[in-house]
C-alpha cells in the first residue's frame, strides 16, 4: 500500500470514529459546528442580521450533513429548534423563512411521518413567525406583504407532506386551519394596503382566464387568497370560523343579484357556495348545515321568504339566491339516489352562478364529485375535458340569458325537498 493511500484510510477511520462519536452523544455537543450555532444563537447579539445569518448557514450545512449520515430525527429537529430560535429570540423572519424551506423539504425527503407532535410543532412555528412580523414596527410594507406569502407557502407545503406522510386523506385539519387562517389574513392586509385590493372581481376573472390559473397571478388576487382560506377552513371543518370570515364581508350590490348579470356573484354569496360544495363533496353534512343556518340566520340581511319566493319567480329579474340553492343542495344531499335527476336539474338552473365563480373548473370538479357520491351520477372515466363537456351539457349552456328552460313541476319539488316538508331552513 503507498503511502498516499495509507493516509486516506487513516483519514477516512478518523471521520467515521468523529461521527460514530457525535451519533452517540445524541446532542452533537462534541461537534465544533453545533457548538458555533449554539453559541450564536445563545449570543447577546443574536439579533443581529449578520449573526442569524452565520446560524443560518450553519444550520443548512449541518442539516444536510446529518440527512447524508442518515440521521433524519437529529437533521430535522436541529431544522425546528433553529428556526424556533431565530423567530422567538432573534426575531429574523426573513433568515428564518429560509430555515422553514429546508425543514419542510427535510421532512418530505427523510419520510417523517406526520405526528400530533409534528403537528403542533408546526403550530408553534406560525405563533413564532407571525408574532415575530408583528413586533417588527419598522418593516417595510412590500417586506411584510413578501414575508406573509413566503409563509402561505410554507403552510402549503408543510400541508401537502401531511397528505402525503399522514392519516388523513385530504391533510391534516389543523395545517388547514393554520393555511385557511393565513390566506385569509394575507387576502385582509393587501386589500387594507391597497395591493390587489382595487382590482374587481370581473377583471380578475379576464386575468385568470388569459394567464390560466397562475399560481403567481393567484398569489396577488385578494379574491384567490379568500377562495383558497375558505376551502382550507372548510376541510380543517370549522364552520364557526368561516361565518365569522364571511360575516366581514359585504353585501350583494344590485348589479351582482340582477339576472343574468356580467359580473361575477357577489363575493360572500359566492364563498358561501365554494364552503358548502366543498364541505359537501368530502360527505360533511353536519358542518354545512351549520354553516348556512349561521349564515342564513346572522349574515343574510334579505329576507328568507322573499329570497324563496324570488327563487321561483323569474320574471322579477333577479339572480337565484346562493342560500337558497345551498339550501336545497343539502335537503336534497340528504334524500337518497333517486333524487339524481332533481340534482341534475338544480345544477342547470343554477349554472350561471357557478359558471362565473373563481375557477369554475374547479367548482365543477366539486359537483360532480357531489353528484358521483350522492346520486351515483358517473362521469366519464378517463378525460378530464370529457368530464367538463359532460359537465357544461348539465350545465345545459344557459350563459347571460339566465336559467335556461326552468321546469316548474322541477323547481316546485326542489322547494319541497329544501323544505323538508317544513320551514325552508331559516
Amino acid at each position: 500500500m503507498s503511502a498516499a493511500a495509507a493516509r486516506r484510510r487513516k483519514q477516512k477511520a478518523l471521520k467515521a470514529a468523529q461521527e460514530a462519536e457525535a451519533a452517540a452523544s445524541g446532542d452533537g455537543s462534541s461537534d465544533p459546528v453545533i457548538l458555533r450555532l449554539n453559541s450564536l444563537l445563545t449570543a447577546d447579539n443574536a439579533t443581529d442580521e449578520s449573526v442569524a445569518y452565520e446560524a443560518l448557514q450553519l444550520a443548512q450545512s449541518q442539516v444536510r450533513r446529518l440527512v447524508k449520515t442518515n440521521r433524519y430525527a437529529e437533521a430535522t429537529d436541529l431544522a425546528y429548534a433553529t428556526s424556533l430560535t431565530l423567530l422567538e429570540k432573534a426575531g429574523r423572519v426573513s433568515v428564518s423563512s429560509q430555515l422553514l424551506a429546508v425543514l419542510v423539504e427535510v421532512l418530505n425527503e427523510t419520510h417523517t411521518v406526520c405526528s400530533g407532535e409534528w403537528t403542533g410543532r408546526m403550530e408553534t412555528l406560525d405563533k413564532a413567525y407571525r408574532d415575530a412580523l408583528e413586533r417588527d414596527d419598522t418593516m417595510e410594507k412590500d417586506e411584510r406583504v413578501r414575508l406573509g406569502r413566503l409563509h402561505v407557502q410554507f403552510l402549503r407545503k408543510a400541508l401537502k407532506w401531511s397528505t402525503d406522510l399522514g392519516t388523513v386523506r385530504l391533510g391534516d385539519l389543523k395545517l388547514h386551519e393554520l393555511l385557511g387562517r393565513q390566506c385569509w389574513r394575507m387576502a385582509t392586509q393587501l386589500s387594507a394596503a391597497g395591493d390587489g385590493g382595487a382590482t374587481t372581481d370581473e377583471d380578475e376573472m379576464e386575468e385568470e382566464a388569459a394567464a390560466e390559473y397562475d399560481d403567481e397571478l393567484d398569489e396577488e388576487s385578494c379574491h384567490g387568497l379568500r377562495c383558497d382560506a375558505v376551502t382550507h377552513l372548510s376541510l380543517a371543518e370549522l364552520p364557526a370560523a368561516l361565518a365569522e370570515c364571511l360575516a366581514t364581508l359585504p353585501a350583494p350590490t344590485a348589479e351582482e343579484i340582477t339576472m343574468g348579470h356580467l359580473c361575477p356573484p357577489a363575493e360572500r354569496d359566492s364563498l358561501l357556495t365554494r364552503a358548502i360544495l366543498v364541505m359537501v363533496a368530502v360527505e360533511n353534512l353536519r358542518d354545512a348545515n351549520t354553516l348556512l343556518s349561521s349564515y342564513a340566520t346572522d349574515i343574510e340581511s334579505r329576507e328568507p321568504a322573499e329570497l324563496t319566493k324570488s327563487y321561483m319567480n323569474k320574471q322579477d329579474k333577479i339572480a337565484p339566491a346562493h342560500v337558497v340553492f345551498n339550501a336545497m343542495l343539502l335537503r336534497v344531499c340528504e334524500k337518497d339516489a333517486k333524487t339524481g335527476p332533481l340534482y341534475s336539474w338544480m345544477l342547470r338552473s343554477f349554472n350561471h352562478e357557478l359558471s362565473r365563480m373563481y375557477k369554475p373548473d374547479l367548482v365543477k370538479s366539486y359537483t360532480t364529485k357531489i353528484g358521483r357520491v350522492y346520486f351515483d351520477i358517473q362521469p366519464p372515466p378517463s378525460m378530464m375535458n370529457m368530464m367538463e363537456n359532460m359537465m357544461s351539457m348539465m350545465g345545459g349552456g344557459a350563459g347571460a340569458g339566465g336559467a335556461g328552460g326552468i321546469n316548474p313541476a322541477m323547481m316546485q319539488a326542489a322547494m319541497n325537498a329544501a323544505a323538508g316538508g317544513g320551514v325552508l331552513i331559516f
